[in-house]
């Protein structure tokens, strides 16, 4: 059996997330299709997460299986590309050992989450759009005390079968550029929708809604209804992954 990754990116707009759902249509739905028509063999692929519904991804894993190798790469990208949606794309697939595991084996996740605070007509599809004013070092002050590790529970949706809540955060700030705002947060895993509300909640510090001792409160708590609302979906985006075996590329990879 020959393992491969496929390193992919995709617009999640009308999609419900990666992960295949029984009733609507979802990222790894097509993949999987497309997989199997080109290889002519059932395919499953296994994600290296799983994004919301709206969620994007500029650089996301997949595995899968084969019985026999892959002779021609550049063809079977061709063709695969070929058959997809245009709003995604495999840009390589990469032989791994068979044991390798998309998920599981990644030891770093990187999002970026990008407001827009003046009105656009392009591109509404890619950012939240807010134009309050806020205190930017009042919201990188807060998002410091979420580095290195906690327990996330005050950040996680209800659900989800994780034995444990902690995460380890090495990268948590926000940025401006161009009088927008962009939120970067790397960690070895994320919670069930972690990062969306990490976002509101350190937006409210920035407007003043929560002071910094009460987002301390907050992380203290564990208990979600304490923290900030969930942000919109469409401007959160999974840019990088990684593994201690596997060096990318990334010159082919959307940036922004």
């Amino acid at each position: 059996m020959h393992r491969y990754f496929a390193s992919l990116a995709y617009d999640g707009t009308s999609y419900f997330g990666w992960q295949i759902q029984p009733n609507d249509i979802s990222i790894q739905h097509h993949i999987n299709h497309v997989f199997t028509t080109v290889f002519r063999t059932t395919i499953e692929t296994t994600g290296c997460g799983r994004t919301d519904k709206g969620v994007h991804a500029t650089q996301f894993y997949a595995h899968f299986d084969l019985e026999t190798e892959v002779d021609n790469i550049e063809k079977a990208l061709f063709q695969i590309n070929s058959l997809l949606p245009r709003d995604i794309r495999v840009y390589d697939l990469i032989p791994v050992s068979s044991d390798a595991h998309a998920r599981f084996d990644g030891i770093q996740r990187s999002y970026s989450y990008y407001i827009k605070r003046k009105p656009s007509p392009f591109n509404n599809n890619y950012f939240w759009f807010n134009r309050q004013k806020v205190n930017l070092d009042a919201m990188n002050e807060a998002a410091a005390l979420c580095l290195p590790q906690l327990d996330f529970s005050c950040f996680a949706k209800k659900g989800g079968n994780q034995l444990t809540k902690n995460c380890i955060v090495s990268e948590c700030k926000w940025i401006e550029k161009n009088d927008d705002l962009q939120f970067t947060v790397s960690a070895n895993r994320f919670l069930r929708g972690m990062v969306r509300a990490m976002v509101g909640t350190l937006y409210e510090v920035g407007t003043g809604k929560i002071s910094l001792d009460e987002f301390k409160a907050i992380l203290v708590s564990k208990d979600r209804t304490e923290a900030g609302k969930t942000v919109p979906a469409q401007g959160l985006f999974l840019e990088e992954v990684k593994y201690n075996y596997l060096q990318v590329d990334r010159q082919y990879f959307f940036q922004r």
